[in-house]
């Protein structure tokens, strides 16, 4: 049962006390000495008390409070209820840490918990291993004065933390390792690494193999065409079934010869990540170069083609590269959309950015489409590609090429209504002409 003291109950016992050491002190002719003789007593004990408490607070590692009776008694009760909840909890807690611990010792990423000024707070096993970080020796060092890659300190000072940072491990330096950071919690970042080194020599191995097959079939290719050709060449020696036959292969081979070109860009825009071969561009000289080539390809179609450049923009980047993204999105103009339609392209500041858009009245993309145009070889219109010419790879490059230029491919498209790509590009990379 929970006890309770009340001011009345000390009163009426000290009352009570005090009654009686009156009337002994008067059956023996001295009331005060004896009721001073009550007053010492009752101080007597209740210190006798405080100093048991005190010890057993401060002195002993005994759990259980001193033994006592009466209102101390049930006061040590109390406090023995206390404790005995208390390490309760605290047994529940710990099973729980235990839990939380085995479970971020069991995941195959490194983990490490920090603060907002990314000192290191906690990190299991697997972080010593991947990254080099030693937790609790290193609890309180900054990340970034145990991680000193280049790269790492350059990923911290963008703060870009949606995006990974790709980092060959301290530890070893043929373990690639991709890092993410996130919120945990209010106060803290997890910081999760993970050993990609797999996936990343696959991809390496992919790359090579694509770049090397279509090296190897740039031969052939020249070698068919140009018998082709000779054939061609020689009127009235061949039937028009001959004739048309021979048409067909020169189209499958020029289709094909497309393919290995646009291959061979790509696998070169995916390995292409040094910042040396930058420089200024002039944009406007660069898109009215690229306006004569699409009049040339819009002789069949007649599409309404207008055009508004800023003269005064231009961008720092790879040539061949920006180039090639812009052709890209044009010819796709171009090629998907419906014979006299209308095609707007523009070159315009975008506050403290520019922008580049292609927009058309063309047939749209589905929703569920848009997301996929820039994967290796997704087609919206199979068939319809294939009447075009299209391979699936001008988005891919784009996208990589983007991507070393610190550009945005935006796509916005209404279906059956047109569609509106935009290529923007971050304040760092534009420059006043």
């Amino acid at each position: 049962m929970p006890f309770r003291l009340s001011i009345r109950q000390v009163v009426s016992r000290l009352i009570l006390i005090f009654s009686i050491s009156a009337l002994l002190g008067f059956l023996v002719g001295h009331i005060l000495l004896v009721m001073l003789l009550a007053a010492l007593a009752i101080i007597a004990y209740q210190y006798k008390h405080i100093f048991l408490l005190s010890t057993w607070l401060w002195k002993t590692k005994s759990i259980s409070p001193p033994d006592a009776q009466g209102t101390w008694g049930r006061l040590f009760d109390g406090l023995d209820r206390l404790v005995r909840k208390y390490r309760r909890k605290q047994k529940r807690l710990n099973e729980r840490l235990r839990r939380f611990r085995d479970g971020a010792e069991a995941i195959p990423d490194a983990g490490i918990v920090m603060g907002q000024d990314l000192t290191i707070q906690w990190a299991n096993k697997r972080a010593a291993r991947l990254l080099g970080v030693r937790w609790p020796s290193d609890q309180g060092q900054r990340i970034d004065n145990l991680l000193r890659a280049p790269e790492f300190a350059e990923y911290l000072e963008k703060a870009k933390f949606e995006l990974p940072c790709m980092l060959a491990s301290p530890v070893n330096a043929e373990i690639q390792l991709e890092l993410r950071f996130m919120d945990y919690g209010q106060e803290h970042i997890l910081l999760l690494a993970r050993d990609v080194s797999k996936v990343h020599r696959v991809e390496e191995m992919r790359r090579d193999f694509v770049a090397n097959v279509s090296h190897e079939l740039k031969t052939p290719l020249t070698v068919v065409r140009g018998y082709v050709e000779m054939i061609q060449a020689t009127d009235g020696e061949f039937d028009a079934h001959w004739q048309q036959a021979f048409n067909t292969i020169e189209n499958q081979v020029t289709r094909m010869d497309r393919l290995v070109e646009q291959l061979l860009v790509l696998s070169r825009v995916e390995v292409n990540t040094e910042d040396e071969t930058k420089q200024v561009l002039v944009v406007p000289d660069m898109l009215n170069q690229l306006m004569k080539d699409a009049h040339w390809l819009n002789q069949e179609k007649h599409h309404e083609i207008t055009a508004d450049f800023d003269d005064r923009v231009g961008v720092l980047g790879v040539d061949t590269e920006i180039k090639s993204a812009f052709a890209n999105l044009i010819s796709n103009a171009v090629a998907y959309t419906q014979a006299n339609g209308k095609i707007t392209i523009s070159w315009q500041r975008f506050g403290n950015k520019a922008k580049f858009t292609v927009k058309d009245n063309g047939p749209g993309i589905r929703p569920e489409d848009v997301n996929r145009l820039t994967e290796r070889f997704y087609r919206v219109d199979k068939s319809r590609s294939r009447n075009t010419g299209g391979s699936g790879l001008g988005l891919a490059i784009v996208k990589h090429v983007l991507h070393h230029h610190n550009a945005e491919l935006i796509i916005s498209s209404e279906w059956r209504k047109g569609s509106e790509f935009s290529i923007v590009f971050a304040e760092s990379s534009v420059v006043e002409l």
